[in-house]
């Protein structure tokens, strides 16, 4: 288990009972965090996602009765053993994103982690495809991000694609789209989603700026800035600190993940109303970059 930091936030490790002890050298961890109002995607993730995960939770005193009540009245959650549930009490205006992140990854007990959103739903055995995947990519050697495909539909009544040829279709329909495409398309247009739908192999792509890509990696990853709070970034400086390690990100060709539609959360609001927000983060991008920059000695994000 990777050293984490002095912790910030009061905090539960393991708030139900865990029991799992990975095997394969190829085995995976599904790691991230939600608040109490994601509470309700718990099930379909689980439903998804049949190996362990570590999920970091947002709650206040309160709120966690009703996490340990839908864990134990939930017929898919209650069996699951594998599932590491680890609650931090809620301190402050933001939402500390990336100290949850670390939280959750810092108590993976698999070689390698896929770090995700909970408001993601991977297709149907991607956990046994990507161990597949990992077996005869990652042995290679090197540092590699595997990359997993991301996608996005509107439709509140939406039925899961079985299939890739499934998910093609619906693509063609528009019913299902490559995610933040219209709003934010630099965000995932290097994962090349044109080669993706032809593609029966593994393929490269570069990093670019704002690269913010859903990816499997060795659990010695580096951890994620605590610095940026709420939203915005939070995942883009993960992933640009990975090219600065000179990781090759590598898009696999039979898994995929999709957004579902939400409400937005109440930190997007924020960083949308308020000006000083915006110019808070973009003070804080300044400074990240610049001591990237210098920790690795290039001017390639400058």
């Amino acid at each position: 288990m990777k050293q984490f930091a002095k912790e910030e936030y009061r905090t539960h490790l393991y708030f139900v009972d865990f029991n799992y002890q990975s095997s394969s050298s190829s085995d995976i961890t599904l790691v991230s965090q939600l608040s109490f109002d994601r509470l309700h995607l718990l099930e379909s993730l689980a439903k998804h996602w049949h190996g362990p995960m570590s999920l970091t939770v947002y709650l206040s005193d309160a709120e966690t009765v009703k996490l340990l009540e839908l864990v134990q009245t939930s017929p898919v959650l209650s069996t699951r053993m594998n599932l590491g549930l680890h609650v931090v009490y809620k301190k402050g205006p933001f939402y500390p994103v990336n100290y949850l992140r670390n939280v959750a990854l810092s108590h993976t007990v698999t070689p390698f982690v896929f770090l995700s959103d909970v408001d993601f739903l991977p297709n149907y055995n991607s956990y046994k495809i990507i161990m597949t995947s990992i077996a005869s990519t990652v042995s290679e050697g090197g540092l590699k991000a595997l990359v997993v495909p991301a996608f996005e539909t509107l439709q509140y009544k939406f039925a899961f694609p079985t299939s890739k040829k499934d998910l093609l279709k619906r693509v063609k329909e528009r019913k299902v789209i490559p995610f933040r495409s219209q709003e934010w398309p630099r965000g995932h247009k290097p994962t090349d989603y044109e080669t993706w739908f032809t593609s029966n192999a593994t393929y490269k792509v570069d990093w670019s700026p704002d690269f913010e890509p859903y990816v499997v990696v060795r659990n010695s990853v580096h951890l994620y800035d605590t610095r940026f709070l709420g939203f915005g970034w939070n995942k883009v400086s993960h992933i640009m600190t990975m090219d600065a390690y000179q990781y090759k990100f590598i898009v696999l060709p039979d898994v995929f993940m999709i957004h579902l539609p939400h409400a937005p959360s109440t930190d997007i609001l924020k960083y949308r109303a308020r000006e000083v927000y915006r110019k808070c983060m973009n003070e804080l991008k300044r400074e990240f970059i610049k001591q990237l920059s210098d920790s690795f000695n290039t001017n390639k994000y400058l």
